[in-house]
């Protein structure tokens, strides 16, 4: 027998017996599940309630070395999955200060893939990412705690624009980054202003300026997402937040100079306007696909730009210019696997959402632009300018059993991503495996992921994917090896105390 394959056998029968990735093993037998089914929206719910404090509280003020065990007696009593989530958010905002709009402020910014992963989970499993974020939480508080104790202040009632006002006011606060008048605005604006009008004004705003490597477009989508999951009657501490956040800037204020940040946004603007205005009736072009993607291998940010509007004006579909941002992510990160390069992956995410939900026309040719001129920075940030291709990636021969294959490429993830990618590129082209790949790789992000990168970048791929055009999704998710977690990698020890909370 192949040593090789005996080894994956081995490791089948131990994954099968631990519950470590591939399979549903009931781990919390007997205990509501967090499933879909409640889940789902309620177009009803759109008044805040006295109700959610007492979980916001609880997440707040029990120490994380207790909060697991408190919230398994809560689910215990009928605490639905909704419910810790929608309190885990406010918590996280009320708590957390968004600045820098990364690092421990992460707590708030995953919120919306955990809450993903266990809809997505096996339903024995749906916990496990809910309680991951718990932690998370906890963790980022103990660091705020000690960075100063940020606390959201109320709102100035007394300088809250009336309803007709709040949009003028808001953006004029926006562009000349006057943190107090804009606070006051989004209070406003939340009371008086439909949803979609308010998510229209942020995204603009959310993909301005390149600071913070595109966290501020990424908390855009991900609290718009999860404002949809736990309606928009808690939508104003969020959006407060979020306008906080957005207004991040270093010395000097960024309406009376010129930063480097700023500039993309600035020239974008102006180009946009130079968009035909059927723009988006174009056709899929594999040749105008292979033009952007030069221009985001070798441009200036403003040449990349350029060259969107060249293709679009020529009559390329911005699918096209899409696939070719989302293939370039893919070799950034073969290349120079790391923190900035795995953040052109989730920005573009980011910025692909917002310009499918965004109603703004002259938003959604903003967003393309900008995401073409991002992509070009986070190369050079990210010293990705030269490696392989991703049309370069080599199939490899994987085992002839499908359990076999992923167990293959999962060992090898984390310690040989090279290998670990041409055998996923095999098996992704051997027949429809897609799915069986996202379920494993998602399993292992949260039996071993210990990091809130694991869940933001796992689910932006996986949401990415569908969107691709065909002949170019299976080497999109090969690529996504080089971060995703390995089989051999450790459990999180939150495995363990989240079974023994809920067991």
């Amino acid at each position: 027998m192949n040593p090789s394959s005996a080894s994956r056998r081995s490791f089948l029968r131990r994954a099968s017996a631990t519950s470590a990735w591939l399979g549903a093993a009931p781990l919390f037998r007997g205990l509501p599940a967090a499933g879909a089914e409640e889940s789902r929206i309620d177009p009803a719910m759109v008044k805040f309630g006295d109700d959610i404090e007492p979980m916001v509280r609880l997440l707040e003020e029990t120490p994380r070395e207790r909060l697991l065990e408190e919230v398994a007696q809560r689910i215990r009593k009928g605490a639905t999955s909704r419910e810790i989530m929608t309190a885990l958010l406010l918590a996280g905002v009320r708590n957390i200060q968004p600045r820098p709009v990364g690092f421990k402020f992460h707590a708030v910014l995953v919120v919306h893939s955990a809450h993903l992963a266990s809809l997505n989970s096996p339903d024995a499993d749906r916990w496990l990412p809910v309680f991951w974020a718990l932690d998370q939480f906890k963790a980022s508080q103990e660091r705020d705690v000690k960075e100063g104790n940020w606390t959201m202040a109320p709102v100035d009632e007394k300088a809250v624009p009336a309803g007709e006002k709040a949009r003028q006011a808001f953006t004029e606060a926006m562009d000349s980054w006057d943190e107090a008048k804009a606070d006051a605005a989004v209070a406003g604006l939340s009371r008086t202003c439909g949803a979609q009008e308010v998510f229209d004004l942020f995204c603009r705003y959310g993909a301005r300026d390149f600071r913070d490597i595109g966290h501020k477009i990424i908390y855009t989508a991900n609290s718009w997402r999860m404002l949809q999951h736990t309606g928009w009657r808690h939508s104003e501490p969020v959006l407060r937040s979020l306008a906080y956040a957005m207004l991040e800037h270093e010395e000097g204020n960024p309406a009376t100079r010129e930063a480097p940040a700023d500039m993309a946004g600035r020239w974008n603007a102006q180009l946009l306007k130079k968009i035909n205005p059927a723009w988006r009736g174009g056709s899929a072009s594999a040749d105008g696909m292979k033009e952007m993607l030069g221009a985001l291998r070798q441009g200036s940010d403003r040449e990349a730009s350029e060259k969107a509007v060249e293709l679009l004006n020529r009559g390329v579909a911005p699918a096209s210019l899409w696939d070719a941002v989302f293939q370039n992510c893919s070799e950034l990160l073969m290349r120079k696997p790391g923190i900035i390069t795995l953040h052109a992956s989730t920005t573009a995410n980011a910025m692909h959402f917002a310009f499918r939900q965004t109603s703004s026309d002259e938003t959604r040719r903003f967003l393309l632009l900008q995401a073409v001129a991002f992509a070009t920075s986070f190369r050079d940030r990210g010293d990705a300018r030269q490696g392989i291709l991703i049309e370069d990636l080599k199939e490899s021969p994987v085992s002839a059993s499908p359990e076999e294959a992923l167990a293959g490429i999962f060992e090898a993830t984390g310690k040989d991503n090279a290998t670990a990618a041409s055998r996923a590129l095999s098996f992704l082209r051997s027949g429809d495996q897609a799915a069986q790949f996202t379920t494993a790789a998602q399993r292992l992000i949260y039996m071993k992921g210990t990091d809130s990168h694991d869940y933001k970048f796992s689910s932006a791929v996986m949401e990415d994917y569908r969107h691709i055009s065909p002949g170019l999704r299976d080497a999109f998710l090969a690529a996504s090896t080089y971060w995703l977690k390995g089989s051999t990698q450790a459990d999180s020890p939150l495995v363990a105390r989240t079974r023994q909370a809920l067991g």
